[in-house]
């Protein structure tokens, strides 16, 4: 029994080990560039252009030891290796929703040494983007030593070649964490915008960058360089960047707030960038300048007021309609008649709207309820602000007004005759 215990100890450790030491993979898109070389006459002259083109080859992307064997053989693989870049960390169980895209990186200028153990002037580079939707970016920059220095043409770099099921032995050296890559925000809020990065060793020069891309126009929000030790522009803390976070903070989001942010940290002989969306958006408050139960006169005129307040963006919808509450007549019909007024916009950036229309009821239109509704990219479900109309018959008192005036004429010809017979 001792025996078929132990044998038993033994197995479920196995099982247990195997599990703990499962290589993790995910597939990846492997977006290969390459470069070619054509001459073209420009202003009546021969140059070379360079015209790079794309080729999205099936990877997967493995963490692992060197030489160990691919998860998935008919794959390319890049397998990361285990260095002080730890990519796991950052999206810990959610290997299995994240978006995989490996691309070849150019270095910038001439070749420089990665400053690490082992790293060599003609490493070849890649850069490995890991994506969960609108909540988190991640991107490693991976160095792979090649036995074959690389070959360069002039003005260009110049990369090895990778075929189908090649393993691709890596290093993360360098990573940049963003869990804002899209950003819906109000008007008048503070933001900040994540921008983390690490590297393998203590830079000896490191750049980083804000900008902001609004409307075709580029403008630089921030920037630090750690050689001069000198930084222009705000919203980023200098002591931070040297624990690794580059975030943006943003004070007050206005107009001018919207658009596309870009973080850039360069690490010689590598840079990268992370682009953040940010978008404003306010849902409108509607109103409406009556009560929930109208009662009018046959032929009574009133101003229907439907005002849609406070929103941004500019675009919103705004439509009457018009509802019996008969049982059985649920059919609903949109007024014609409804006008818009101009857009107002509002000291804080905000807009406001109005959709109204004079109703001049008859007694059919009795019972009817009429709704105003309210569409907006900041609401989940349009707003619906709704009256019930009674409409009752005009005075009647008019109809008696003549007979009335015509016994007042009676009794006064009988007065005046009366009156002239006495004298």
């Amino acid at each position: 029994m001792v025996l078929i215990f132990g044998v038993l100890s033994v197995l479920l450790t196995a099982v247990i080990s195997q599990s703990i030491h499962k290589p993790r993979w995910l597939p990846c898109l492997f977006v290969d560039e390459h470069v070619e070389i054509v001459e073209e006459e420009v202003l009546g002259k021969k140059m070379n252009i360079s015209e790079p083109t794309y080729r999205h080859r099936d990877a997967g992307l493995q963490f692992g030891k060197p030489g160990d064997s691919p998860v998935h053989s008919e794959f390319i693989t890049f397998l990361v290796t285990v260095s002080k870049m730890d990519m796991q960390r950052y999206f810990k169980d959610d290997m299995d929703t994240l978006q995989c895209e490996v691309r070849r990186l150019r270095t910038r200028g001439t070749p420089v040494r990665w400053p690490s153990l082992g790293a060599q002037e003609h490493d070849n580079w890649f850069t490995c983007t890991l994506r969960h939707t609108e909540r988190l970016v991640i991107t490693s920059f991976l160095r792979h030593s090649s036995n074959v220095p690389s070959v360069t043409q002039p003005g260009r770099q110049q990369w090895i070649q990778v075929a189908d099921k090649d393993i691709i032995s890596t290093t993360a050296v360098m990573m940049m964490f963003s869990n804002t890559p899209s950003v819906v925000v109000a008007l008048m809020k503070e933001q900040t915008l994540n921008c983390e990065f690490a590297v393998d060793h203590k830079a000896a020069h490191l750049t980083v960058e804000w900008h902001l891309q609004r409307k075709g126009h580029r403008s630089k929000l921030f920037s630090y360089s750690s050689h001069t030790g000198q930084s222009e522009g705000s919203g980023v803390s200098v002591k931070a960047i040297a624990k690794g976070d580059a975030s943006l903070k943003i004070p007050l989001t206005r107009e001018t707030s919207e658009g596309t942010y870009v973080c850039s940290v360069h690490v010689p002989p590598i840079a990268g960038s992370h682009s953040m969306a940010l978008q404003l958006m306010e849902p409108p408050r509607v109103s409406l300048n009556v009560n929930s139960q109208v009662s009018l006169s046959e032929g009574e005129l009133q101003r229907v007021d439907c005002e849609a307040a406070g929103f941004y963006p500019l675009d919103v919808h705004m439509e009457w309609l018009k509802e019996s509450l008969t049982p059985g007549a649920s059919r609903v019909n949109t007024l014609g008649i409804a006008m818009l007024s101009s857009h107002r916009h509002n000291p804080d950036g905000t807009y406001s709207l109005t959709a109204y229309f004079l109703l001049k009821p008859t007694l059919q239109d009795s019972g009817y309820r009429y709704t105003c509704r309210v569409s907006h990219d900041g609401l989940q479900m349009p707003i619906r602000k709704s009256f019930t109309l009674s409409v009752t018959e005009k005075d009647s008192y008019l109809w008696y007004l003549p007979p009335f005036l015509a016994i007042i004429g009676i009794l006064a010809l009988l007065l005046s005759k009366h009156a002239g017979s006495k004298a």
